[in-house]
């Protein structure tokens, strides 16, 4: 499951849209992990527009929570709304946020590039 669900919003949910706060708590909540590293990197973007975290998940579990969270249109939309940046994932680890400006940028492009995805692999990384 990718979000533990609170009663009272499911129950929001059932009857009509949700707005981003809660959303983006739920969230919050649910995938404490994912919730650091991308508020981390959104927090941290720097006068070119950019940050990134490289460090490895310290478990599957956290892993878990970084994939789900950014697979999902909907939980990656709304933190991507939230923190107000564009994010970009390669590996099952290295997130970067880049802030609107910057995705129109070399360093946007060479990120998400086929050729970025290739350079930033490893051995150690093969099976994450």
């Amino acid at each position: 499951m990718s979000l533990d669900v609170p009663a009272d919003l499911l129950a929001r949910a059932e009857a009509g849209p949700v707005d981003d706060a809660a959303f983006v708590d739920c969230v919050r909540a649910s995938l404490p992990y994912a919730w650091e590293v991308i508020s981390g990197v959104a927090t941290s973007v720097d006068a070119t527009g950019f940050a990134d975290n490289e460090i490895p998940p310290p478990s599957e579990t956290e892993r878990g929570q970084l994939l789900r969270a950014l697979a999902s249109d909907s939980i990656r939309g709304g933190l991507e709304r939230h923190f107000g940046v564009k994010l970009a994932f390669q590996n099952c680890h290295r997130v970067a946020a880049f802030t609107p400006a910057a995705v129109d940028s070399d360093r946007y492009r060479a990120f998400i590039s086929p050729r970025g995805q290739l350079l930033n692999q490893s051995p150690e990384l093969r099976d994450c």
